[in-house]
């Protein structure tokens, strides 16, 4: 018997199929995009270019005196380290504002990178023009380095004072599990292998969403504390090891056993994620109960005593 062709992009092959779905009750599986849950970096052009912002200086110093050299040098090096600052800033920043519960950075980079550069351009003032001309290019680079730029975050996030020692237990917790998800990524990028980055990169956004939920509830940690210090830490030893062995010999019976372990991990990590979302979904259950519970009782009460 003949049978009408129609594929996905053929004329109502979509609406045949859409039908064919909806009289199986059945929904197709939703894959995880790879920009799912990420924000664009700001930790890009605008600061490398304070990198090369400096170069002219070193140019300059060399058709100059001895000692308007030096300056020049010494200005040029700070500038170099504001720039260092800055960036370093920014990527903190960035960590910093991903996470529920966070420590502000333990070093203010971008001010100090504010004040390396208001020393720099100072310096340069000094030697090329006057005292005048120090004063006005220092406050000049401090206050538009900060404007641009903006300051480090100077405050703590997520902690609530009445339980300050559970939520510093998540966030050591987390720190620990994001610095072997970092060691894992500079593994792989030795290995040139943009398929295995892939893969990393998705199961990292599994492993995070585990994160957030831990730090969501802070009860969770003990529930969790495995998958974020043991299995994730045996992830990145079996990963540097396979980076190294790929390096150096392509062996592709290593490339396929550490894909089938991602593949493992995910789907624990997975399962972990979904269950402590259950027992959440089970605490509010019992909340929602126990409230109505009271309500009910206050309803009657107020009842007869009318």
């Amino acid at each position: 018997m003949a049978k009408r062709y129609g594929s996905t992009y053929s004329p109502k092959g979509r609406a045949a199929q859409s039908d064919h779905a909806a009289s199986d009750h059945i929904a197709p599986p939703s894959s995880p995009r790879p920009f799912d849950g990420k924000k664009p970096t700001r930790v890009g052009a605008r600061s490398n270019l304070l990198f090369f912002a400096a170069l002219p200086l070193a140019w300059k110093a060399f058709f100059a005196p001895p000692t308007v050299m030096t300056g020049y040098l010494v200005a040029l090096g700070c500038l170099v380290g504001a720039a260092y600052l800055t960036r370093e800033g920014l990527k903190a920043e960035e960590a910093y504002e991903a996470r529920k519960v966070s420590r502000r950075p333990a070093i203010p980079r971008k001010i100090f990178g504010s004040v390396l550069t208001g020393l720099g351009l100072g310096i340069v003032g000094w030697f090329g023009w006057g005292a005048m001309e120090t004063a006005l290019f220092a406050v000049l680079g401090i206050v538009l380095h900060s404007l641009a730029f903006g300051l480090d975050p100077l405050k703590n996030k997520g902690f609530d004072e009445l339980d300050l020692f559970q939520q510093d237990r998540v966030a050591k917790a987390v720190d620990e599990a994001e610095a072997h998800l970092k060691d894992m990524r500079t593994a792989l990028e030795r290995t040139g292998d943009r398929q295995a980055e892939d893969r990393l990169e998705r199961f990292i956004t599994t492993a995070r969403a585990m994160f957030r939920t831990v730090e969501d509830d802070p009860r969770d940690l003990t529930a969790a504390r495995k998958y974020l210090g043991v299995y994730l830490l045996g992830a990145r030893d079996a990963t540097v090891k396979y980076a190294d062995l790929w390096s150096k010999s392509r062996n592709a019976q290593a490339r396929e056993d550490w894909f089938a372990l991602l593949d493992d991990l995910e789907a624990n990590f997975d399962a972990r994620h979904k269950k402590l979302l259950l027992d959440d979904k089970t605490d509010l259950d019992i909340e929602i109960e126990v409230l109505r519970d009271r309500l009910a009782r206050e309803g009657v009460k107020d009842e007869i005593m009318s």
